[in-house]
């Protein structure tokens, strides 16, 4: 394998608000980049791994500036194609977060070069070539062409790489909800699946809990159930290995709720009992960019052969970066920080109390209040 993951998606340019307020009224914007997809390859490069970003860029401006910035996080970008006809997607945003009813976001991205991404025009060999190959529910909902390119790479053939896939639901990238189905059928056929209970509720009227989620999507071998302020779930069995593809059985085509509950997975040879982790207090800046991040530090903890605990505590860890930085990305602490919090017991983890610059190395003793 030549990366240790590639992370296939739409980034784009963003515009952060220079003050507080509506998009009418805010004066002037910093630009920076934003990006599922590619927040985690950023992450997990910053952290030490190999990682590659696979997509398309327009012949602008902002796709040059786009593949600096994440190239220089040390993420190959020799994959990304430039699209001479199309753009590259901007938005804009207010400062609040996304959970308020004063924020705002502002997206120019149809008609953009990725969201002509297509099994014709993307290097699958390079898309492939990693140990893990981690795609989002965003991309499905950019075209038709997108969706068949996801349905592509997740099918279960030999050579295929660990599929991670993060469900993103984003209502309104989608039409009346059309996107609800799509989203379960791809999930179905990855080996690793982050969704959050809300997304769970909302996109497929799934309540009840972590178990709930289970049933429904007892195929993945690694499910993610994030559960906000509380914390997150994982229901765990042994990975394939790498390079081998999830058997057909086990991965439905196309619809269809799973037939009877004893396919729930935790009755699966090899599946643990599933692992809670509380979610780590941290003082907020903003919320953008948390998910991904705790998508990458779950991601490299499983590379890294951690335990599940382990995995879900990295993730909670990336996640503190990336919420207590005002932009979409965030560089994840040191890798011996990480490590070392990781391992701390249950009662000082609890404890711990993580602010703004808790990730930088002079400050980390006295802002992580590490007991």
């Amino acid at each position: 394998m030549d990366v240790d993951v590639v992370a296939l998606g739409e980034s784009m340019v963003t515009f952060l608000p220079s003050r507080p307020g509506r998009l009418a009224d805010v004066p002037s914007f910093d630009r920076a980049i934003g990006g599922a997809e590619s927040n985690v390859a950023c992450a997990l490069a910053a952290f030490g791994h190999t990682a590659r970003w696979v997509s398309r860029v327009g012949a602008d401006g902002f796709g040059d500036h786009l593949l600096e910035r994440i190239a220089g996080y040390g993420v190959d970008v020799t994959a990304v194609h430039r699209d001479p006809a199309r753009p590259t997607g901007v938005y804009f945003r207010t400062a609040g977060d996304r959970g308020t009813g004063a924020h705002e976001v502002a997206y120019y991205r149809a008609g953009s070069a990725a969201s002509a991404m297509s099994v014709t025009n993307v290097d699958l060999a390079a898309a492939r070539s990693a140990r893990v190959l981690h795609l989002t529910g965003i991309t499905a909902a950019l075209s038709e062409e997108c969706r068949e390119l996801l349905h592509t790479l997740t099918a279960p053939v030999p050579g295929r790489p660990l599929v991670s896939f993060d469900v993103n639901h984003r209502p309104g990238l989608w039409r009346d909800g059309e996107g609800a189905q799509l989203l379960l059928d791809l999930a179905r056929r990855a080996d690793i699946v982050f969704v959050g209970a809300d997304e769970a509720e909302q996109a497929w009227d799934v309540t009840g809990g972590p178990e709930a989620i289970r049933r429904v999507l007892p195929e993945p071998a690694v499910l993610v159930v994030k559960q906000g302020a509380q914390g997150a779930t994982a229901f765990a069995r042994p990975l394939p290995a790498v390079g081998r593809a999830a058997r057909s059985a086990d991965v439905p085509e196309k619809g269809g709720a799973p037939s009877a509950p004893d396919r729930v997975a935790d009755s699966r040879p090899g599946a643990t009992p599933p692992v809670f982790v509380p979610a780590l207090c941290t003082a907020v800046v903003a919320t953008t960019g948390a998910g991904d991040a705790f998508a990458a530090g779950f991601l490299s903890a499983t590379l890294r052969g951690l335990t599940v605990r382990d995995r879900l505590r990295h993730g909670h860890l990336f996640a503190a970066a990336a919420l207590t930085t005002p932009g979409d990305l965030a560089a994840p602490p040191a890798r011996c920080l990480a490590d070392r919090l990781a391992a701390l017991d249950d009662g000082a983890w609890g404890r711990l109390r993580l602010g703004p610059g808790w990730t930088q190395a002079e400050q980390a003793e006295e802002e992580a209040n590490i007991p």
